[in-house]
């Protein structure tokens, strides 16, 4: 059932969603990237009616899509780049209650969330959580390893208490499954816009002007540049390969509080700072090899843009990088280690047919992410959680058009 014929088995009445978000557009990441993109799809497909409630800054990383209503929320001490949502005042509970909506899609288990569900049950409606963040991984960077296994025990309570859950990959959510055997647990990829991220964005004056040579490859880094994205390891590897008289090109896109720290560690690496659209397609374009060194993601959507444009993958071997890629098909997955990640790259910067095929591969892999079809997914699970679909145990990802769970071509079916 597409999501204009879940709309008329409604009545005329459009379908109404509240969404509840930790971070919706103050600052720029993955999850609001999104779930931005998620709320646009949900009013042009489906003629859906959708409230955003979050924290909001006075200058925000990027216009909202859909109708945003600010929050409560004071500045997250240890990381004042992010704000912590003060719950749901009554103020805001009577907007939701007047808004009137037919589902709550939490995105975030924090005090807004917790509240937003209680809320939700108060309503008598159906409550769906989408996972985007385990933030219990971050706690190591922060000193606060020790605290992981209670807060990985609060998370699985949270989403356990839900309707249904969408998880980013089929391997956390068989761990949710496994902590909570009642959750309705789906699984909800991400997508990639291949008409702005492609290799035809390749730039040799782009690369010019940035004083990168032509017959040299470009490792790149791309994502907030916080620690927990692996900064330590990559710094660690780009110096081992310069001991070894390799001194790769470093071409690092993002910005972040930890960029002093970054730029002292690579001092002959290029910092383009923030960027966004057609800027960022032709800057990660114009690179050769992407290292990312992260453990902490759920997906990876950075990956994705740089399969979609050409370049050859060398990722940390985590549950969310096996979901995307495969070792030696499509790329090179190493040990959380950067001896693992210096001798990954060293092939790849010696051997320029090797660097190709690889590229190749995950250019082909990334083509089945489609963003429409994943997107309808979502809408899916929102239909079976209202009724309008007969539930069932198998994750929606393994019915219809598969686009989830495994995506890929025919031609990586071996994969």
């Amino acid at each position: 059932m597409d999501v204009k014929t879940q709309t008329r088995a409604r009545g005329a009445r459009p379908m109404r969603i509240a969404l509840f978000s930790g971070n919706y557009n103050y600052t720029l990441d993955g999850a609001n990237k999104s779930l931005n993109r998620l709320v646009g799809h949900l009013e042009s497909s489906a003629g859906a009616k959708v409230r955003v409630y979050s924290p909001t800054a006075p200058i925000p990383a990027f216009e909202p899509v859909g109708d945003l209503v600010s929050v409560p929320s004071v500045k997250i001490p240890f990381r004042n780049d992010y704000r912590l949502a003060l719950g749901l005042p009554a103020s805001i509970r009577r907007d939701v209650e007047a808004f009137k909506p037919d589902l709550i899609h939490l995105s975030a288990p924090d005090l807004l969330g917790s509240a937003a569900m209680r809320l939700g049950r108060k309503l008598k409606i159906p409550v769906v959580a989408s996972l985007h963040t385990l933030f219990d991984t971050y706690l190591d960077y922060y000193g606060l390893g020790g605290l992981r296994p209670m807060v990985r025990r609060k998370l699985w309570k949270f989403y356990g208490a839900c309707d249904y859950v969408l998880a980013p990959t089929e391997a956390i959510g068989d761990e949710l499954r496994a902590e909570s055997p009642g959750a309705r647990v789906r699984t909800w990829a991400r997508g990639v816009d291949s008409a702005l991220f492609n290799p035809e964005r390749r730039s040799e004056t782009w690369r010019a002007s940035q004083g990168f040579a032509p017959d040299k490859p470009v490792v790149v880094f791309l994502g907030r540049i916080v620690m927990e994205k692996g900064l330590a390891p990559f710094a660690e590897t780009i110096r081992r390969l310069e001991d070894a008289g390799l001194a790769p090109q470093v071409l690092v896109i993002g910005d972040g509080p930890a960029r002093a720290w970054f730029q002292e560690q690579l001092p002959r690496a290029v910092f383009a700072g923030f960027l966004s659209g057609e800027a960022l397609a032709t800057a990660l374009a114009s690179g050769d090899i992407f290292l990312n060194p992260s453990t902490t993601e759920t997906f990876g959507n950075v990956n994705l843009e740089a399969m979609a444009s050409g370049l050859a993958m060398v990722c940390a071997d985590a549950p969310n990088t096996r979901a995307l890629l495969r070792d030696g098909r499509n790329a090179k997955l190493c040990a959380d280690a950067p001896e693992a990640y210096a001798e990954a790259l060293t092939t790849l910067l010696l051997d320029d047919a090797e660097r190709r095929r690889l590229a190749a591969e995950a250019l082909e892999r990334s083509a089945a992410y489609r963003w429409a079809e994943i997107l309808d997914e979502v809408v899916d699970v929102y239909a079976e959680a209202l009724g309008e679909r007969p539930q069932s145990a198998t994750p929606v990802a393994a019915r219809g058009s598969g686009a989830i769970t495994d995506p890929q071509p025919a031609s990586l079916a071996a994969l």
